[in-house]
């Protein structure tokens, strides 16, 4: 079944215990490298999925992490990412400029292909792990301005605005589907149509 026409109407209940038995496997951190390793093999994909070994995870289910993340993103980020998680006006225009317009953080963007510890990465460093450091980035890097704790709690806010489909394409990036909406069962969602590296991680993970 394509990627595409996976939704919490054409999932098997059967799949979606599957879903949930995987994110609370004991063998989470082999599950990250058999995952890994599979999303670079398929590196056409798409979707930059990084390893991710890390403990770094952004809650968006703990409303207080949340709240404080809306803040610190309000005070920080808002900028040039937009306050409403816009991004920059023509952020997705490939032109001499391309790259140096601050991303959507919203649905229409593409932070959601990326794990945790990527989009921590990002965020304290201005890079992507694994990105060689010859290649300019224009991200600042926020290490001496904000904390950890901190940085985690702009990303869970900037999670929690995600649909449940979107949320549960990205867990499929974090260490044992960490982050996987625990009411996925409970409510209608449908997966992004391009969430192959997504779909591919879930596979290998719910062996």
């Amino acid at each position: 079944m394509p990627c595409e026409n996976w939704s919490s109407e054409t999932m098997t209940p059967f799949s979606i215990v599957t879903i949930r038995s995987a994110a609370v496997s004991s063998m989470r951190s082999l599950l990250a490298v058999v995952v890994w390793a599979t999303a670079t093999a398929l590196g056409s994909s798409g979707i930059y999925a990084e390893p991710s070994l890390s403990s770094h995870f952004a809650d968006a289910d703990n409303t207080a992490i949340v709240s404080a993340g809306w803040r610190i993103y309000s005070e920080n980020c808002s900028s040039c990412h937009g306050r409403r998680l816009q991004g920059q006006a023509l952020w997705q225009l490939q032109d001499q400029y391309a790259g140096r317009r601050a991303p959507a953080h919203d649905a229409s963007g593409h932070t959601w292909q990326h794990s945790d510890e990527a989009l921590f990465q990002m965020t304290k460093f201005g890079r992507f792990p694994g990105t060689p450091l010859i290649l300019m980035s224009h991200m600042p890097a926020f290490e001496q301005q904000l904390s950890d704790g901190d940085i985690l709690a702009v990303i869970a806010f900037i999670k929690s605005n995600w649909p449940i489909g979107l949320r549960a394409s990205q867990a499929m990036l974090n260490p044992g589907l960490k982050g996987m909406p625990a009411n996925i069962g409970d409510v209608p969602w449908t997966l992004p149509p391009n969430c192959s590296a997504s779909f591919q991680n879930w596979q290998q993970s719910s062996r």
